[in-house]
């Protein structure tokens, strides 16, 4: 009974609701307009909400990350330019759509099955989080430090060109957490004699950075690119569609949500997995997938919006983000002094329900706002990047100076920008950067406590790992993550299986 107060606390309180119905009319617009991603718009905004109650903040979040996702599709099918990464997979299909006349039926019927995958999600977060979590108190200091091994490698291995590029990546943001003072010593790490590194890398700055004014300069690259205009017709999608396309949209809300839980992964491999699996199932589609086809549109988008849930298991269980927004919601309910993880489920059962009270009510207005709108939307999509490049730079900045009134921390962030910008050049994601930062230190404390608890000695620590079952299975898990991105690895599995 306590639980279902708790879920229904955002739907009694105006104020909440009003919070949750304008983050997710907000996210749809921002998810829309490409250079404008849904990460970005997070990762800004919690620097402006710290100082809020914690309640006020996460409606705002999940409002944001709801409609976020959903957005992304809207320029996918329309101007061919996917909002955000996991929109990729809808552009396939939307945009033949569209060319084809039916671009607001399409937008339509997403809307309604984003709906749906939400829905399934949410559902799969509010059963399964709870026995995770149970399960997950088991954990010792060891199971933690290989935990955040293995999500800073995962999302290495998913979101760069290569294994060794996406490890790269995950081992500087380490550094970059590391830098300050020792939390068990208080000695100065990777300080070299300053005293404004001293307090160490606010993990929101460096977010700010490398999402915001990377994602800024990396647009300043296509700034001639054309828009096309688009005509809407229809919108609300048949009911005899929606009852055709409803197992399709399960079986993509299903594996949408299994890939979102699994630490580091997020939407965008959901939507394309989920899209691969629906090419390969369909039998006689009506239109080919690349052509048009309704399938190529619904099961990208089920999937992506049914990882939402999925990616708040990892988080809210294990203090593991399942994708970059959590990760960033991760560092919200650090500042607002909250530690994801087992004990947030025993200790603070009503902020585990509040989170999936308003992300039903985020995904309720989900369905209405986008199913609304849609002829002014194709307006708005069209804003000018000379106004929207500059606009981006001036709220990063803003955002990194308002966490501490620092101005230091505007520089920290226009050069964690640059920085974030030669990167993505050569091909290296930012994403593994900012799970470093932010479970660096996890890394660090744990192992430190796991050799606190093998009396300082190196050997026992390992017997430790290899004898009990749950360090087993992680490190098990570890290793063939590691050699499946190695060459050698897989061509002697190539080989053996086709013997």
């Amino acid at each position: 009974m306590e639980g279902l107060i708790y879920f229904t606390t955002a739907w009694l309180d105006p104020y909440l609701m009003l919070l949750t119905a304008i983050g997710t009319f907000a996210g749809i617009y921002v998810g829309a307009i490409p250079g404008l991603s849904v990460t970005m718009t997070v990762s800004i905004l919690i620097s402006f909400t710290f100082k809020w109650d914690v309640n006020d903040a996460l409606a705002l979040i999940a409002g944001i990350y709801v409609g976020g996702v959903y957005g992304g599709g809207r320029t996918a099918i329309l101007l061919n330019i996917p909002g955000a990464p996991s929109a990729i997979a809808t552009a396939f299909d939307g945009y033949p759509l569209a060319k084809k006349g039916l671009a607001g039926e399409a937008i339509g019927l997403t809307t309604v099955m984003s709906f749906i995958g939400g829905m399934v999600g949410i559902l799969t977060l509010a059963i399964a989080a709870p026995i995770i979590s149970d399960f997950a108190i088991k954990f010792t200091s060891r199971e933690y430090m290989l935990l955040g091994i293995i999500g800073v490698l995962l999302i290495g291995t998913l979101s760069g060109e290569s294994f060794a590029k996406g490890a790269l990546a995950g081992a500087l943001g380490v550094m970059i957490g590391m830098i300050g003072l020792d939390p068990m010593t208080a000695k100065a790490r990777f300080t070299y004699g300053s005293i404004n590194l001293m307090g160490g890398v606010p993990y929101i700055v460096a977010m700010i950075g490398f999402f915001g004014v990377t994602e800024a300069l990396v647009q300043l690259d296509n700034l001639k690119l054309p828009y096309v205009k688009q005509k809407i017709s229809k919108i609300i999608p048949n009911w005899s569609d929606v009852k055709k396309y409803f197992k399709l949209a399960l079986k993509s809300s299903g594996l949408g949500t299994l890939i979102g839980a699994l630490p580091g992964t997020g939407g965008d491999i959901a939507a394309l997995i989920a899209y691969d699996q629906a090419k390969r199932t369909t039998k006689n589609p009506e239109v080919p997938f690349g052509s048009g086809a309704k399938e190529g549109i619904i099961a990208p988008e089920t999937a992506n919006n049914s990882a939402i849930g999925g990616a708040f298991i990892p988080m809210l269980t294990l203090g593991i983000p399942g994708d970059a927004v959590t990760a960033i919601i991760i560092g919200a309910l650090y500042i607002h002094g909250l530690k994801p993880g087992p004990l947030l489920l025993t200790e603070t059962p009503h902020l585990f329900w509040f989170i999936v009270g308003n992300l039903t009510l985020a995904n309720i207005f989900l369905l209405i706002f986008g199913l609304t709108g849609v002829r002014i939307f194709t307006k708005i999509v069209e804003c000018p990047k000379g106004i929207l490049i500059p606009l981006i730079i001036v709220l990063s900045s803003i955002g990194a100076y308002a966490i501490q009134n620092n101005p230091i921390h505007i520089a920290w962030a226009l050069g964690f920008g640059i920085f974030g910008y030669i990167l993505r050049k050569y091909g290296f994601a930012v994403g593994p950067i900012i799970l470093g930062v932010i479970l660096g230190p996890m890394i660090d404390s744990n192992y430190r406590r796991a050799m606190l608890g093998a009396d300082q000695n190196i050997g026992q620590f390992f017997i430790d790992l290899i004898t009990n079952p749950i360090s087993c299975v992680l490190i098990i898990f570890l290793l063939i993550m590691i050699g499946s991105q190695i060459t050698f690895v897989k061509d002697q599995v190539s080989k053996l299986f086709q013997k």
